[in-house]
């Protein structure tokens, strides 16, 4: 997305080089705003008991934790369901597919996307995901949480008008 000067628009170069890709696992609490992430070179049903496990170190014992996930086979496998069976107090909620719009995390995503990793020159993974967890570091400094800013009324009544406008193809 170089060079940037006022009037230039903004472009990405030819010669691009990724350097390497990281999986980012975020557990995002939606009362305060507050990120609990990890990188992981893979993605992996391993990698995500790990992960696993520093959500079970830093949520009290008295909260129950509700994993919103995606349909990923990682969160599926003998090893996780085993690991969930043992603690009752996790719930798991799998986004439909093509349905991520639902999800928060998605929108967390999104904000890290456009505030810490879009415009970076990251010449290794390392780098990347230093660049990652400066972000959750900073967020986490003053967590807020997302707030819907809609009601349920003025959402169901754009899913209607939607509805009526697509159906109603004649006009």
């Amino acid at each position: 997305m170089l060079p940037m000067r006022p009037g230039q628009v903004e472009r990405r170069t030819h010669d691009y080089v990724r350097h390497g890709t990281t999986s980012l696992f975020a557990a995002l609490d939606v009362k305060t705003g507050e990120v609990i992430g990890q990188c992981h070179r893979r993605h992996r049903a391993a990698e995500f008991r790990k992960f696993l496990d520093a959500i079970e170190a830093a949520v009290p014992e008295n909260l129950d934790v509700h994993l919103v996930v995606d349909n990923y086979a990682t969160h599926k496998t003998p090893v996780i369901r085993r690991w969930l069976a043992k603690r009752p107090r996790y719930h798991m909620h799998f986004t439909p597919t093509g349905a991520s719009w639902l999800n928060q995390v998605e929108r967390w995503f999104a904000l890290l996307t456009q505030k810490q990793i879009r415009r970076g020159v990251h010449r290794s993974t390392r780098a990347l995901e230093t660049a990652i967890m400066q972000y959750i570091a900073i967020v986490n400094e003053q967590p807020r949480p997302f707030v819907w800013t809609k009601t349920a009324d003025d959402i169901l009544a754009s899913v209607r008008r939607f509805c009526r406008r697509i159906s109603d193809s004649g006009d």
